[in-house]
């Protein structure tokens, strides 16, 4: 597939994402326009007052949402438990739970695009199989459950009053939910719950892989270094296999492995590879990619038209929504103090890291960072 086609393909799977993602609010914002204004004749409500119920409505909309997250999330932990995994992290928005040294600490971290995430530690792959189905499903089979008590709850309160309408935004949320991450579909590059439930089943080079990335998460957790973690979790898989997302994150773990061994020259034509082939890497990947890319250029050739031509719109857009990253705080570091020749700005930025980095939840990746920024700070004495 050439790159125009590609182009076009991408901006479909984006605009079907985007409208995904929109569902809930649009089935909330309907139910909350068939109930505001009857809830308010209903109460003989003025302007005033219809404003007010629509005020409460919404709110009430985005409480539905936010419970649905956990909701969510917290199928895929129980279900995961249940079927052998160990827990590792739990994300709600930027509040994290993780495990430290055998205890649950709170962390904040948060990522662009995700409202929440619950990582496990995968069991042991036996005859090169773990069971997947139960805990890729799990989030959504929570959401129709906890949907069904909803609407039960809200035909067994008074019509129109406010607890029923929210339990019934709840309960279609719900549904909204357990829809769009059970049924098989693939959102933009990334493969959704229940696409990754199906294929799975099908796939042993997938399935591997996503118990390398389960696996090597965990290990993160812990304070290991990718650098540190047996090797043949790392092995390039094919271009073709790649067009896979979750094997295509092997090959971005690969990357990653080679830029925490210092390995900056083969790490830097290994990402150019992947950027280039037709892969189905997620674009979050493939922005991270730009920015080890242009660390590797600053600290070798440090060639500026190279430089302009990777930081281009949508990599400063990226940058900006992820400029409490470690990576792209550390690029950006680099940049000032390589590129600019500002070491005002560049202390500023190794401030902020240091400030972000006390709350970061995995340490081992904020001293490989940090190793990295002092690599570039070599660089200029």
């Amino acid at each position: 597939m050439d790159k125009k086609n590609r182009k076009r393909k991408k901006g479909w799977q984006r605009f079907l994402t985007m409208l995904l993602l929109l569902l809930p609010g649009l089935v909330g914002g309907f139910l909350i326009g068939m109930y505001a204004d009857k809830a308010a004749s209903g109460a003989g409500a003025g302007l005033g007052g219809e404003l007010l119920l629509l005020g409460l409505m919404l709110l009430e909309l985005y409480l539905a949402v936010f419970l649905q997250i956990i909701v969510h999330e917290g199928g895929h932990l129980i279900c995961g438990l249940i079927s052998g995994y160990t827990f590792s992290s739990f994300r709600i928005a930027d509040f994290m739970w993780i495990k430290e040294n055998g205890k649950i600490r709170l962390r904040r971290f948060s990522l662009a695009g995700t409202g929440g995430q619950c990582l496990m530690a995968p069991p042991e792959m036996k005859d090169g199989k773990i069971p997947v189905t139960l805990y890729n499903l799990g989030g959504a089979l929570m959401n129709l459950i906890v949907s069904g008590i909803c609407l039960a709850a809200a035909f067994l309160m008074e019509k129109n009053s406010m607890p029923a309408v929210f339990f019934l935004i709840m309960a279609a949320i719900g549904v909204v939910f357990a829809v769009t991450n059970g049924i098989p579909l693939r959102l933009g590059e990334i493969d959704n719950d229940g696409y990754n439930a199906m294929s799975l089943g099908k796939n042993p080079d997938a399935l591997r892989a996503f118990w390398v990335q389960m696996q090597a998460n965990a290990q993160v957790a812990k304070g290991i270094r990718l650098k540190d973690m047996p090797k043949e979790w790392f092995a390039l898989p094919s271009d073709e296999a790649m067009k896979n997302s979750l094997i295509a994150a092997v090959g971005v773990f690969a990357c990653n492995r080679l830029m925490d061994e210092r390995r900056f020259e083969e790490a830097d034509v290994l990402m150019k590879h992947m950027l280039d082939a037709d892969t189905e890497m997620p674009g979050l990947y493939q922005n991270l990619l730009v920015c080890d890319r242009m660390y590797c250029e600053m600290i070798r050739e440090n060639r500026k038209e190279v430089l302009d031509g990777m930081l281009d719109k949508q990599q400063k857009k990226f940058m900006k929504a992820m400029k409490k990253y470690p990576s792209v705080l550390r690029t950006e570091y680099a940049y000032a103090l390589l590129v600019k020749k500002d070491p005002v700005k560049a202390k500023s930025i190794q401030e902020a890291f240091d400030k972000y980095m006390q709350r970061y939840p995995y340490p081992s990746e904020a001293r490989a960072e940090r190793e990295l920024m002092e690599k570039a700070k070599e660089m200029v004495q």
